[in-house]
């Protein structure tokens, strides 16, 4: 079943929808959430809280893109859960992540709302806009995907280390591309 129709049925309020997404994505959101979590249960209790938000938010709400719209919903749902799970705990996955990006990124906490969030989100947008199409791929794959460096890697035919550098390199140049917008670090 295709996005639009998926969609529709979320519209008409017909139980098919959470089913139909399931189906076509449910895949990918546990993905996400495991990545995240780290756990196969919390991640499913995530992927089940996803299609629950799904189903409060349309109507009204009409996504362009139906995979990018529960693969944030199970991003966000899951960045919530382990920040609730871990506020006095260390946890290699999600931290290493946000401890990689914390120079080139602001803290959510320290921007001004919704104004500075928006566009803080429409210059990173921009930014990856500008990539090579190796480039973005690796960087939304490690750090909205959360995929391990190795299995990235491996995907590209490189050494680990080699991507890690390659990372660092593109978050510096978000750092510098950030800044130049006038971004609070």
């Amino acid at each position: 079943m295709d996005d639009l129709a998926i969609i529709e049925l979320y519209h008409r309020r017909e139980e098919k929808a959470i089913a139909e997404s399931d189906k076509k994505y449910g895949t990918m959101c546990r993905s996400i959430a495991l990545r995240l979590l780290g756990l196969r249960q919390d991640a499913e209790e995530c992927v089940n809280d996803t299609w629950f938000a799904a189903w409060n938010k349309m109507p009204p709400e009409r996504p362009g893109s139906l995979g990018a719209y529960l693969g944030r919903i199970t991003r966000n749902l899951s960045v919530s859960r382990w920040r609730r799970d871990h506020a006095h705990k260390r946890y290699d996955g999600m931290e290493i992540l946000l401890s990689e990006l914390e120079d080139c990124v602001p803290s959510p906490n320290t921007v001004e709302k919704d104004m500075a969030r928006q566009q803080l989100a429409q210059s990173i947008s921009a930014w990856l806009d500008n990539l090579e199409s190796e480039d973005r791929w690796l960087f939304i794959r490690r750090y909205w995907y959360g995929d391990p460096v190795n299995v990235l890697a491996a995907e590209l035919g490189k050494q680990a280390n080699s991507c890690s550098q390659r990372l660092l390199r593109l978050r510096k140049n978000l750092q510098a591309y950030l800044e130049s917008k006038g971004v609070e670090l």
